[in-house]
């Protein structure tokens, strides 16, 4: 009866160990995102002239690059249908099904989340029109050679077809004002819809995160820029 017991005894000691390892894993992914959200790259000032505004947006789960039409390469532009009343253009990145499913936190299903964060799936490049700009967009002033490289960026994201061209999905849109592209790469706890776009600040020599799965990572630096430009008196 004795040996029964102490069995027991070390079975639940071994369930326990492996439930505190697997609640272990969730606190360092937060930690480490945390840690990494915090540190600045890219902190030295771009010596070129800002002459040039774009912006960041989120709903709460996707954060989206946004550019002024006349601003943008044609080859970018090409296949973005109803530009006619255009004046602005976001861009985001993610997980299709995430995407179509999970359009505000309020949609947020486990399934959704787990398939999106650990699972192969396919990826789309989310397209919104705008005809003025929106209170809530918070501007990033940067160069125009950076602008340029970021438009490279977000341009070598779409999957082309056999003829060169982007890949509209028509009819999945959230309204009449936005589309669906298929994208490469693949969505993970990793590379998220906020890691995107934060890469293409990066890899663009624009103030970034050194890596973020967050959308206020971002946001919250540049932020503090426009509120230091503020009480300074800057436009």
């Amino acid at each position: 009866m004795e040996r029964s017991k102490i069995k027991w005894i070390k079975r639940i000691k071994r369930i326990l160990i492996l439930f505190l390892c697997l609640m272990l894993i969730p606190v360092l992914y937060l930690l480490i995102s945390l840690i990494c959200t915090a540190i600045t790259v890219n902190k030295t000032p771009d010596e070129s002239e800002k002459t040039a505004t774009i912006y960041l947006s989120t709903n709460g789960v996707h954060l989206d690059v946004i550019f002024e039409k006349k601003t943008m390469d044609s080859t970018l532009l090409k296949g973005i249908p109803n530009l006619e009343r255009t004046r602005y253009l976001s861009f985001g990145w993610g997980d299709e099904s995430f995407y179509k499913d999970t359009p505000t936190w309020g949609d947020l299903t486990f399934q959704n989340a787990f398939s999106a964060l650990f699972l192969q799936s396919t990826t789309l490049l989310h397209v919104t029109r705008y005809q003025q700009r929106q209170v809530s967009w918070v501007p990033v002033k940067a160069s125009v050679s950076r602008i340029i490289q970021l438009q490279k960026y977000i341009l070598q994201t779409f999957e082309l077809d056999e003829y060169k061209e982007k890949q509209l999905l028509p009819g999945i849109g959230y309204t009449d004002t936005d589309d669906f592209f298929k994208a490469k790469g693949s969505y993970s706890c990793f590379k998220t819809c906020n890691s995107w776009v934060n890469m293409g600040f990066k890899d663009s020599g624009l103030r970034a995160c050194y890596w973020t799965p967050f959308d206020f990572g971002l946001l919250n630096k540049y932020t503090r820029i426009r509120e230091k430009e503020e009480k300074a008196g800057v436009d």
